[in-house]
């Protein structure tokens, strides 16, 4: 075999090329370069904002994984994206490896201060007081943000901490173009925004505008922050300057937050959910998270019903997701929550046996009354303002990450000198059980505020294996909605057969128990409306629901990305 010289060149210079950098970046990068890229694919990502999306591709280019690329898109995503991105908030990350290894979920989810008492929401009557769990400083938990990504990073990537928020340093302090949903979001906030001086001097102009659509942002203070964790690493957050900043902002409004709250915080590496549905794994966030758990529920009941044949948003595929719905949120309701403090009957929520008992109650003819489903006996024990985004290396490594401030722009509240944005996920915790949060999700005794504890949370970072190899990295923001936005992509690729775009652009429905009514979003078909108004369903038009930013690898290992429809500014980029 005679082989030319041109190409031996080349051979070499890559042989000494990965050498070098092997050596330049340690152990991590030798334990991918034993699995060869994914032929014909170098990487994707798929993110809520197209500069996250830049400064994460160029990650992959250069030679780093889908953790490396993570990890820069989300701390790009806290400059960019304030009213979700953050270093404020907490969430959750699924990291799947190329070859097949087990998957890893990492809980970053923020904590309840360890003075925070089960009755803080609640007035001298007993009644929940809404808004104290919403929009004061009592509403936020400890943050997760970085401890989470910093973990990701050395657990599984292989650049430093350092070169991950390089691109968010120099987004924050030089700045970036203003789009219009950036404008639009600030202004649709500017009542509860600008009551907080911190907030208003960081986000709006001198004149009280937000800033306009080309006009270019900078945050100095948050560029300031985010260069001491550089330089100093975790420990300025949860110890150093910037804690101290937090602090004085809690004393300042009368939070909990104290020195000892943020030392003592830490984000928890977690067995992910799995099920299986017509032949695909799924892995998807455990506790404290609902959202795996209910997905793999719902797809269990569904799975005895054939799907594909009755059709996309059909009238009798809309009942049957419906009512599998209804059931999962009910359950939802009685047994979810931080599985640190309670028991919750994972492996019996999850079953296929438990599905089939569920789905002999289903009619195919009606619909089940909402006040006639309560929580079933799972034995045995074992958003709205949120972002998503999916990663897909040159190795087929998969990351799915979704986090959160909660609301949008979370508590409203900016940390004074430190340029960035509190979370109010207290209000996700069940204030009193029984009494809808914000979302309208009934919270029982499992998710009621204790120290410590991880609010429950709607959020369902997803990855989908097909024949032992990464398929489909999906996940969305959307409050309680994430869950049936997510499943839906889900259904729409292994029911439907739709490409990856179609599959996320695809109009949605979502039940969730409490109002008993369907959701729909705009493209369901009149004559499906009037079908499932006959069959007794209520039905309720509403604004579009998540935004799903997605991968697929397909049978050829070729990487399709989808950015959602829903968000101006989603982008999905490969190389």
């Amino acid at each position: 075999m005679h082989t030319s010289p041109r190409l031996l060149h080349r051979v070499v210079l890559l042989l000494v090329s990965a050498f070098i950098w092997s050596h330049a970046h340690g152990q991590a990068i030798l334990e991918g370069e034993r699995h060869h890229p994914v032929p014909g694919s170098h990487g994707m990502v798929a993110t809520s904002h197209p500069k996250a999306t830049e400064v994460a591709l160029d990650v992959l280019k250069k030679g780093g994984n889908a953790v490396d690329a993570a990890v820069t898109a989300g701390f790009a995503l806290a400059v960019t994206q304030p009213r979700s991105g953050n270093i404020g908030g907490g969430g959750f990350m699924l990291f799947a490896p190329g070859d097949g290894g087990p998957v890893h979920a990492i809980d970053y989810r923020e904590t309840a201060p360890a003075a925070a008492t089960e009755t803080m929401f609640q007035d001298e009557t007993g009644n929940v007081v809404t808004n104290r769990s919403r929009f004061t400083h009592l509403a936020a938990g400890v943050p997760g943000t970085v401890a989470g990504l910093a973990l990701a990073l050395e657990r599984y990537g292989t650049i430093s901490l350092e070169t991950a928020l390089a691109p968010a340093i120099q987004l924050a302090r030089e700045g970036f173009e203003v789009p219009h949903r950036f404008t639009e979001g600030l202004e649709q906030a500017r009542e509860r925004l600008t009551i907080w001086p911190a907030t208003r001097a960081t986000f709006y102009r001198e004149d009280g505008k937000a800033p306009q659509p080309g006009e270019i942002f900078r945050q100095p203070e948050l560029a300031a922050t985010l260069q001491r964790i550089a330089d100093h690493g975790v420990q300025d957050f949860y110890r150093g300057e910037t804690a101290r900043l937090i602090v004085e902002e809690m004393e300042r409004g009368g939070g909990l937050i104290t020195m000892a709250d943020l030392a003592s915080y830490e984000p928890a590496i977690r067995e992910p959910v799995r099920g299986t549905y017509r032949g695909h794994e799924i892995f998807s966030m455990s506790p404290p998270s609902s959202g795996g758990t209910h997905i793999v529920q719902i797809l269990n009941i569904l799975e005895g019903y054939p799907i594909a044949d009755y059709g996309l948003n059909s009238a009798q595929t809309i009942h049957l997701m419906a009512e599998a719905m209804k059931r999962a949120y009910a359950d939802r309701s009685e047994y979810l929550g931080d599985t640190d403090f309670v028991d919750v009957p994972l492996a019996g929520i999850t079953s296929k046996a438990y599905a089939d008992k569920l789905r002999t109650d289903i009619s195919m003819a009606e619909p089940t009354p909402a006040k006639a489903i309560s929580p079933g006996n799972p034995i045995p024990y074992e958003s709205n303002e949120t972002t998503h985004f999916s990663i897909v290396d040159a190795w087929g490594n998969a990351v799915s990450n979704t986090y959160t401030i909660n609301f949008s722009y979370g508590s409203g509240i900016t940390v004074t000198g430190a340029g960035f944005l509190l979370n109010n996920e207290m209000d996700d915790f069940s204030a009193k059980p029984g009494v809808p949060n914000a979302y309208g999700l009934i919270g029982g005794d499992a998710n009621r505020v204790q120290p410590g504890k991880r609010m429950l949370s709607s959020m369902s970072p997803t990855i989908v294996r097909k024949d032992g190899r990464n398929f489909l990295v999906t996940g969305s923001p959307g409050g309680s909605r994430i869950i049936t936005t997510t499943l839906q992509v889900i259904m729409n690729v292994i029911d439907h057969g739709l490409n990856i775009q179609s599959a996320v652009a695809a109009a949605r429905i979502h039940h969730q128990w409490l109002p008993d009514e369907i959701r729909i979003e705009q493209g369901i078909s009149p004559d499906t409306i009037d079908l499932l108004q006959a069959m007794g369903h209520t039905l309720s038009p509403g604004a579009a629901m998540g935004a799903s930013q997605s991968i697929l690898v397909d049978d050829d290992g070729r990487l399709w990305g989808a950015a959602d429809p829903r968000r101006s500014t989603s982008s999905a980029v490969g190389y």
